[in-house]
Order: C-alpha cells, then structure tokens, then sequence
C-alpha cells in the first residue's frame, strides 16, 4: 500500500467514519443488498443445472424463496439499524408483557394472514408461476410472481395485478394439465335435428384431424377424449331454439388455441352447410290505452 494510501486509511480508522451513523446505514444497506443478490443467483444457478422438478415448478419455488429473502433482509436490516444506531433493544421490547400482543393486535393479522396462505397456494400446489388463473371470479390473468405476501398477475390487457394471498378466496386455473373444450350450437327449432347431428359429426372428424397436436394423449399416444358430439344439451335453450354440445379433451397449455380454432372450424362448417341458427325474438306487445 503506498504512503498516500496508507494516510488515508490511518485517518478513516483514527476519524469517527466507522461511528458515524450514515455511515452505518450505508454499510448495512450495501451488505443487505450484496447478501440477497448474491442468494438469489444461487438460487437461480441451482434451479438452471437441476431438472429433477418442471420448469414452472423451478419458477414458482424461486418466486416464493426470493420472496421469502427479501423480506428477511429487510426485517434484518431494520433490526440491526435499531439496535446499532438508535441503541434499542429490539428483542427485548418484543418480549416484553404485552408488547407482542399489542402489535398482533394492532396489524400483524393480516400480515400473518397473508404468510400463511401465501404457503399454502404453494404447499397445495393450487397455482404455479406461468398459470393462467381467475381469482375471486373477478381477475383473470398470467402468475407472473408468487410471494410471500402477494400474488401478481398479468391481466390480458398488460396490466399487473397486485392482490394480497389473503384476499384470495377461489382460484379458478386453466393450467392444471388438461382441459375441456366445450362448444355449444344453438340452431332453429325448425332445423331438422338428424341433418344437424351429421354436420356436426362432420365437424368433429376435421377438428381431430386439424386439431390432433393439441388433444391429449394417454400413455399410448392416442387422445384421451377426441372431439365429440356430447349430444342434445337443451331441448329449448333459453326459448331460442335446439342446443348441441362439442367437446374435446385438450393440453392446458394450448387451450385458448385449440376453443378458437375449434369455433373457427364449427362456424365455417354452419355457414357451408347452411344450418339455421337460433335468433333472439322480441315480441313486443300493445296494450289498449
């Protein structure tokens, strides 16, 4: 170390640098923040070499695990700012008779609230990252992070969606390994039903022709449930005419894709057929004045 080094150093240690409050909540900034970018791409390398679990798994655990280190850095480096720079004593105020009851009391229910249920979306595996959910019937959209206390979606129009785990009280997933397609065709009352059986017969045979990478397949490498006529589900749907049903057991992944490919084919198929399609009547009645 050269001389001017070295006096510089000496009048660092012989100063009141390393005292100086700032100076603390600078270094314990700094470190916080070096220690969880550093665990985070630990973690992220352990995920990249090992395949023992799915990506989306991989993804969900590390959303959770980061979450889970941000939030212990903080509490850290609060606690370590209250006991070095202001002195207090931080787990002696919390042990103190009533002080721990006090702060349940006045919030740390619904902070708790939110942990727990934040495990349990994980333990139950109910969602993973990447999922397409719809939450309390009302928000729909792609898991983009799963923490400890939120859950971020990212809605179909780009907006991100922050929503306590507390909150969330039904979780409807589009992404549980398989899905349903169902269709439903509601023709005229005087369309004959035999001639629309047959078109429709028609159409599932070109729907597992041109559809056939997404259905699922079972072990043999067959679909499990091609598409099909389910058959008549109403006879007078919502008093408009005859309902029929198409369904189609389909890879989660790919179902958005394969219900808007299946009502493509359904609807060019009714047209060229000519089917009479079921319309809305109005009867619009006078009435002596």
């Amino acid at each position: 170390m050269s001389w001017e080094w070295q006096d510089i150093w000496n009048d660092l240690n012989n100063s009141d640098f390393w005292t100086n409050p700032l100076t603390i909540l600078i270094i314990g900034a700094v470190v916080t923040i070096s220690i969880v970018l550093i665990l985070q791409k630990l973690i992220r390398t352990f995920f990249k070499k090992t395949s023992f679990i799915s990506e989306k798994k991989e993804r969900t655990i590390e959303s959770m695990l980061n979450s889970a280190i941000r939030y212990t850095a903080t509490i850290s480096y609060i606690i370590f700012v209250l006991n070095t720079v202001f002195d207090i004593d931080v787990g002696g105020i919390l042990a103190g008779a009533g002080v721990l009851g006090i702060v349940l009391g006045f919030g740390a229910q619904s902070l708790i609230k939110d942990l727990l249920a934040g495990l349990f979306l994980l333990y139950e595996k109910q969602l993973e990252q990447g999922d397409w959910i719809k939450i309390n019937n009302t928000f729909s959209g792609t898991v983009e992070e799963i923490g400890l206390r939120f859950l971020k979606i990212r809605e179909w129009s780009g907006v991100l969606l922050t929503i306590s785990n507390g909150q969330i009280n039904t979780i409807e997933n589009y992404n549980m390994e398989e899905m349903r397609v169902l269709e439903h065709i509601t023709t005229s009352f005087y369309q004959n039903p035999k001639e629309v059986f047959q078109v429709l017969e028609d159409i599932c045979e070109q729907l597992n022709d041109e559809l056939y990478p997404y259905l699922k397949k079972g072990i043999s490498g067959e679909p499990i449930e091609p598409f099909m006529v389910y058959g008549m589900s109403s006879v007078n749907d919502h008093y408009q005419g005859y309902q029929y049903t198409i369904t189609g057991l389909c890879n989660d992944e790919v179902y958005f894709t394969a219900a808007k490919e299946t009502r493509r084919i359904i609807a060019e198929n009714v047209y060229e057929n000519g089917l009479n399609m079921a319309e809305q009547h109005i009867d619009i009645r006078r009435t002596k004045s």
